[in-house]
């Protein structure tokens, strides 16, 4: 059986351990839930401090120029292209997450609608991320199209000749359930289906390869493994293939060919620059690189690869330690045996009191995050695994400390079940 010692060899051991020091982590703390916020680089303070003080505070205006701000949604734009395997300049930097959903979704209804239009269904997964399922409904409320929720093992015999998008979030935010991307879009694709990937749980997390996938559009965040911050500017790409074929519907003066022409027409610009709407928010900007320069500095310990082989076996260690130390509580991991089909995060279920062993867990300084379930749903205590920052010993000390929370009904003080606004 693993013992604490073994963690910390392991530690000793980790080629990875000295990207932790890139992280300004509190004492004392085990911080398991970046798949829902990463943690501060501590590069961001200093340079978002420099920002105010010299690009803003005093260049002004000019730093548009100066400082480069203008071309921030590219330049970190091909940085991520690198973490999701896309190519330069196809992949930008813009808005929200729910704001880019909406502008790919639309722009594929748009080919679709050209090509195919008896194709007026969107086809996704029941438990998706929520947000993903209000877009797409609205977005059929506008077309007078129909969004069809199906369970994740019953989407590829449901892709028939009316369907006209596959959308799907890689990792699944409830379970770490995740999809092979390729073989999924494949058989879209042998449909004559559009994908539209989700890779907010993934971009930072897992490899992910949107070109050799074959992939048609794909949207993510920017504040989870990518660690830029509350609120981070999301990004959005497109498969060279479309890049002619389609108008976003949110033709900002960004996204026009020529922004500083100040042409009372709208003309778009060439490729995914099209899908760059407002101006864009610099300060956030600025965080959002520094978060992203913590996942490239990975690249020569062996990027990904190495992230991702740290990442299974963090997973698989939480995953073992419950199950032996916190037998007899009523604990479930619901994730996925299998690493192939698993994110970098592990979720547990009980009947009773998931929200309040997390609030416990927090007081103790263990901080994971609690999704709440439905009629076809359990309760989520959801924990996710940054192996930038993650260590083994982390591990080990937050099963102890979930295992004494279980022990003692610790969770059962009323302090604890009280709900606050965020879970």
């Amino acid at each position: 059986m693993t013992t604490r010692s073994d963690c910390e060899f392991r530690d000793q051991a980790d080629p990875l351990a000295p990207l932790r020091d890139q992280f300004a982590l509190p004492e004392a703390t085990i911080y398991l839930d970046g798949n829902s916020l990463g943690a501060r680089p501590k590069a961001t303070s200093e340079r978002l401090q420099h920002l105010l003080e010299q690009e803003w505070g005093h260049d002004l205006i000019q730093s548009w120029n100066t400082a480069g701000w203008i071309h921030l949604p590219h330049r970190i734009g091909n940085k991520i292209a690198r973490l999701v395997g896309a190519r330069d300049n196809d992949l930008v930097v813009a808005d929200s997450t729910s704001v880019n959903l909406y502008k790919v979704l639309t722009a594929a209804a748009r080919i679709q609608r050209a090509r195919s239009p008896q194709r007026r269904v969107i086809v996704s997964e029941r438990s998706n991320f929520p947000t993903d399922l209000y877009i797409a409904e609205g977005l059929c409320e506008e077309l007078g199209w129909t969004l069809r929720l199906l369970e994740a093992e019953e989407i590829e015999a449901n892709l028939g000749p009316e369907v006209a998008v596959l959308m799907l979030t890689q990792v699944n935010y409830r379970t770490g359930r995740m999809f092979d991307m390729a073989a999924m879009t494949a058989t879209a694709h042998g449909a004559g289906v559009l994908t539209v990937w989700d890779l907010a749980h993934s971009a930072g997390a897992v490899p992910v390869d949107l070109t050799g996938s074959d992939a048609d559009f794909a949207i993510g965040c920017g504040y989870k493994y990518l660690n830029g911050g509350p609120g981070a500017p999301a990004f959005v790409w497109v498969h060279p293939r479309h890049a002619g074929e389609f108008s976003q519907p949110l033709s900002g003066w960004m996204g026009h060919i020529a922004p500083f022409e100040f042409s009372p027409h709208y003309r778009p610009a060439e490729g995914v620059a099209r899908y760059l709407c407002g101006t864009p928010p610099i300060l956030a900007m600025a965080a959002l690189e520094c978060g992203v320069d913590t996942v490239l500095a990975a690249e020569p310990y062996g990027g990904m690869a190495a992230l991702r082989a740290k990442s299974i076996e963090l997973t698989e260690l939480f995953a073992q330690l419950v199950e032996q130390r916190c037998a007899g509580h009523g604990l479930a991991v619901v994730s996925p045996g299998d690493a192939s089909q698993r994110g970098s995060q592990v979720c547990l279920t009980r009947t009773e009191g998931g929200y309040a062993i997390v609030q416990a867990l927090i007081a103790r300084g263990v901080i994971g995050d609690f999704r709440a379930g439905d009629e076809r749903t359990p309760d989520i205590l959801r924990f996710g695994f940054t192996p930038l920052y993650t260590r083994y010993v982390d591990v080990w000390d937050a099963v102890e400390h979930l295992r004494e929370v279980m022990v003692s009904d610790e969770w059962q003080r009323p302090e604890f079940n009280r709900r606050r606004a965020v879970t």
